[in-house]
């Protein structure tokens, strides 16, 4: 049996009750999660940003909410997430305030890429926090520069028997990675963000995780890209050796 905490606070429980019906019961408008919590539509519509601002919603266009990357079931991920945000954080900062730009940490668990630590820049245009959210790992940078440093026989156990990912193509696309060096993705998860991405080793030269640099479209530019990839590789390589030094 469960009792109610002593100091309950009233909108944290409200945006969990929420999350959970849209969980469970499945998409719902504004006036029916009002109805539901027993709150105005204005605080309905308010916590439902939030959720969707967080990854545990998303707006159909039906102008419904549904239940988001977030609550969706997941594969865990082998890497060590918590020793990797440690190390990483501090070296995520300094690259978001070398190139401007807003920076991710992702590891993978199954076929899908996990954000687990966002850093955001302080442009006014530019990509926020996806801190939480999991994007197929062939779509997303910081996926595919993960599945590249993969021994092949692993990429294959994965998606053999995909019916929704092409594996020749798969492998060419992650032999492509492997001869630039970066992994790219030119609007194939989300219509105006491009992101370039390195994979993180550990000790063992396993890769454990990825870095990867997101910004939106408009200020893409390939001239830029081997500076981006420098300046991404610096911030890499001195994550990488805190994780031996912590190993």
């Amino acid at each position: 049996m469960k009792n109610e905490p002593p100091y309950p606070i009233t909108s944290v429980d409200h945006a969990l009750h929420l999350a959970t019906l849209l969980q469970q019961e499945g998409p719902l408008r504004v006036s029916d999660a009002a109805e539901r919590l027993g709150v105005s539509p204005s605080t309905a519509h308010r916590l439902l940003a939030m959720l969707v601002y967080r990854g545990f919603a998303e707006q159909r266009p039906d102008r419904r909410y549904q239940a988001g990357d977030v609550l969706r079931p997941a594969a865990a991920s082998r890497a060590p997430v918590a020793l990797l945000r440690q190390v990483a954080l501090p070296h995520l900062h300094d690259l978001v305030d070398h190139v401007r730009e807003s920076v991710n940490l992702v590891v993978l668990a199954g076929t899908e890429a996990r954000f687990i630590a966002s850093v955001e820049c302080d442009q006014v245009l530019r990509v926020g926090s996806r801190e939480g959210r999991t994007l197929p790992a062939h779509l997303t940078s910081g996926g595919k520069a993960v599945l590249a440093a993969l021994p092949p026989e692993e990429v294959a156990a994965l998606y053999g028997g995909s019916d929704d990912v092409g594996l020749p193509r798969l492998r060419r696309e992650l032999a492509l990675v492997r001869k630039r060096g970066f992994a790219i993705n030119d609007q194939r998860t989300e219509t105006g963000l491009t992101a370039l991405a390195t994979a993180i080793r550990d000790a063992s030269g396993a890769p454990v995780a990825a870095a990867a640099i997101a910004m939106p479209t408009a200020r893409f530019h390939r001239d830029h890209v081997s500076g981006w990839v420098a300046a991404l590789n610096r911030a890499v390589s001195r994550v990488e050796r805190e994780l031996r030094s912590a190993a």
